[in-house]
């Protein structure tokens, strides 16, 4: 464990930056005297663009600039935004339309961009768009969940926008016409909105022949390709940073209209433009998160072991396919399908369809809580109907240690686990042989309490490659550069922490570079939990180049053979020398010494397979009858992510992850009525979790070390999020049972809890 980290929880130095003010984020560090960007959105779900007339606008004061769908295309751009398809299970492709830079002929949510209105000042920019003669002729919003209604692409007749399917059908029908127990559960996961501290904006301004973006987005190269490819740039002539991200949860990971808008209109000005989203237009604009509902059927023998799972989902994509929403609930989801328990019979079937609201894609685990929260929920229900415990239930269809490496039922290759000791490790920090006696004390106060358990299993995503560069500068302090991009998770703090480890240089001489195409050729961003775990695989490659190229310096310059000396990860020793120079100390030499050439080293890595880290989720809740108030009372999580470089960051990491849970779980809902209209634009009326919400959590970890990279690593950033959905709608189911209530669906608000119990009373 030395070798890879060494395991101390070392405070965020990055920290005193961000509280003092000192951030720099993307609307702090836009260049003075820039123009300032407004969009214009559509106010109707559906409806055609009968009349569009921009001339009062373009003559207002202060404009300098409108443009609408004509104009980008009258200057040659690439209107249609980029979007990633699945094979239906005919073979065919998934749907898909053209979702245009802005609107062409019709619009097809609330907030969709229509015009890009670009002036002195945004108060300005808001005047001339109420000189717009926008005429929009309204028709029939598609709102259900499901095919049919009115039709809002051509390309896809009854609104299907795939139709994907993996696994072994007839084999899983067979099992379930077989099986002793065959239960089926209805799942709803509810749509959210991500809400990042910091809004979505960008800025794009000429330097000299060349472009810069910046963009508080979760990575640079992929926007520094779609904006020459969009512009008809060479990629060369287009420069993107990253300045800090006050959170993206993959929200944020994706391109969106008003990056291509700005970069275009500096172009054409020829000066800065800066946009920045304000909460309700973000609320309307950015991508959601989730929103889909499925029927989860599972088939136990008489001696309860889980023989087959069959899924039926359909899954809202909003009104246009966004970057990746298609893969999300489809190939993502699926690798996660059969959780951690020992079944080989699985069927998965995802219809993916089309509504008038605003587009759906990545939200923290993107795929993965959506995948468990469904089997979890269903372990938990089956247990029920077939009168055993839920904990026992798992156990018994737990994939076994001694079973790793283990290929699961959707392929995927499981390095390395022990599921038992984990639910063992729970059961006891979460006292669950003294709930009995709190349901008592509970009901003696006239409050339901209930305690719900969730196992997850998740997959490392993003790309598997990644590029470290570390450069030692002449003042004595070391820069590394790095592929990934900070939005809050501590990068500065535990890439250097990291590099310290493997080399001796001390923290505070270390500077993380990120977030600057110019400065770092190619990476990979943040999303997928990858960050940590892939970077610093990188790093280990670089150190590795570096210790070779300074030891072969050093023997040259001792007149010995380069096995002769070696690195402790601190210092340098040479056999028969007195002589142990640090890193830093040989830079100095190599560098009086004119080698250059050892001063700066970069290795570029690929991880052959990702990581699976799991754990377990307990929560107990109590609910007011009276007012179907729920409290989360305790909170206790056991994972297993491997081997640990800050167990600080990480505790903080799954501290979020699991707020975001509770949030999704207890208050969190997305509103439209019939037309489409967004009920829930503000925080007046969309329920963001407060600090009441959250109980002290208890965090550890039984790490068992993964197989797929050398330091043991299993990644953390999405797991919070993907163990919470489940464990606290268990403990709701669990506190509700006894009531006669057999379906509970987030969110657990307190007037949907009200109903519940007043339904149930009825009945």
């Amino acid at each position: 464990m030395d070798k890879f980290g060494k395991s101390q929880s070392v405070k965020r130095v990055e920290d005193v930056r961000f509280l003092t003010g000192g951030g720099r984020y993307v609307d702090d560090i836009a260049p003075l005297g820039s123009l300032r960007g407004y969009v214009v959105r559509s106010s109707v779900a559906h409806g055609t663009l009968a009349a569009l007339d921009v001339s009062d606008a373009r003559a207002a004061d202060g404009v300098h600039l409108v443009l609408t769908l004509p104009d980008l295309e009258a200057a040659g751009l690439d209107v249609a935004m980029d979007a990633t398809v699945v094979t239906n299970r005919d073979g065919t492709k998934g749907a898909t339309p053209e979702r245009p830079i802005l609107a062409r002929d019709r619009v097809r949510f609330v907030g969709e961009a229509i015009a890009f209105i670009v002036a002195d000042t945004v108060a300005q920019a808001k005047d001339a768009a109420e000189m717009i003669e926008l005429d929009i002729d309204d028709m029939d919003a598609h709102m259900a969940l499901a095919a049919g209604g009115p039709v809002l692409h051509a390309q896809a007749p009854d609104n299907v926008a795939f139709d994907w399917g993996l696994g072994d059908e007839d084999g899983v029908a067979a099992a379930l016409a077989g099986a002793a127990h065959v239960i089926a559960v209805p799942v709803e996961d509810n749509r959210i909105i991500v809400n990042s501290m910091e809004p979505r904006g960008c800025y794009a301004e000429p330097e000299g022949t060349r472009l810069h973006v910046s963009v508080n987005g979760q990575g640079v190269w992929g926007t520094r390709d779609k904006v020459a490819a969009k512009l008809g740039l060479d990629v060369a002539d287009v420069r993107v940073t990253n300045p800090d991200v006050g959170g993206g949860f993959g929200m944020k990971a994706m391109e969106y209209p008003e990056t291509f808008l700005c970069a275009y209109a500096a172009r054409t000005l020829g000066r800065a433009v800066a946009w920045m989203s304000d909460r309700s237009e973000a609320m309307q604009s950015d991508n959601a998160g989730r929103d889909l509902v499925s029927t989860a059927t599972l088939g136990f023998d008489a001696d309860h072991r889980l023989i087959a799972y069959h899924l039926d989902t359909v899954a809202n994509m909003g009104a246009y396919n966004s970057e990746y929403a298609q893969p999300i609930q489809t190939e993502l989801f699926s690798k996660v399908l059969p959780g951690v328990y020992d079944i080989k019979t699985v069927y998965m079937r995802t219809l993916g369809v089309y509504t008038n609201t605003t587009q759906v894609d990545a939200y923290r685990g993107a795929g993965r809580p959506e995948a468990i929260y469904v089997l979890e929920r269903a372990m938990d229900a089956a247990a029920r109907e077939m009168g055993v415990d839920p904990w026992d239930l798992r156990r018994r269809n737990f994939i076994k240690a001694d079973q790793f490496p283990y290929t699961s039922a959707t392929g995927q290759p499981y390095d390395v686990g022990d599921f038992e000791r984990v639910l063992a490790r729970i059961g006891v920090e979460a006292d669950r042989t003294g709930f009995a006696a709190r349901r008592d004390a509970s009901a003696a106060a006239g409050k339901l309490r209930g305690q719900g358990l969730c196992y997850y299993i998740e997959s490392i995503l993003g790309s598997p490659e990644e590029t470290s560069r570390v450069d030692f500068n002449a003042d004595g302090s070391v820069s590394i550069f790095v592929g990934t991009q900070s939005g809050g998770q501590g990068h500065e703090t535990v890439f250097a922490q990291f590099l310290a480890d493997q080399t001796g240089i001390p923290a505070d001489r270390i500077a993380v570079i990120q977030g600057d195409s110019d400065l770092i050729a190619t990476g990979g961003g943040t999303g997928g939990s990858r960050s940590a775990t892939v970077q610093n695989t990188a790093t280990l490659a670089t150190v590795a180049a570096i210790t070779d190229g300074f030891a072969a310096f050093l023997a040259e310059a001792e007149g010995v053979a380069a096995k002769d000396v070696s690195f402790d990860d601190e210092r340098f020793r040479i056999a028969g020398s007195n002589l142990t120079p640090s890193m830093l100390e040989v830079a100095d030499m190599a560098r009086a010494a004119g080698r250059d050439d050892l001063l700066s080293q970069s290795k570029r890595i690929k991880l052959e397979q990702r990581s699976y880290p799991n754990g377990a989720h307990v929560a107990e809740v109590e609910i007011d009858p009276e007012t179907g108030v729920v409290t989360v009372e305790r909170y206790t999580v056991i994972d297993d992510f491997g081997n640990l470089i800050n167990p600080m960051l990480v505790e903080g990491q799954i501290h979020g992850g699991v707020v975001q849970g509770i949030g999704q779980a207890l208050s969190e809902r997305v509103v439209y009525d019939e037309d489409g209209q967004l009920l829930t634009a503000s925080f007046m009326d969309y329920g963001m979790p407060r600090a009441d919400d959250v109980p002290m959590m208890y965090f550890d970890t039984e790490a068992t070390e993964s197989l797929y990279n050398p330091m043991g690593m299993k990644g953390c950033g999405e797991a919070g999020t993907v163990g919470a959905l489940a464990a606290i709608t268990n403990a709701v189911q669990d506190a509700l049972w006894d009531r006669g209530i057999r379906e509970v669906q987030m969110p657990f608000t307190p007037h949907r809890v009200w109903m519940m119990l007043q339904k149930n009373v009825a009945a």
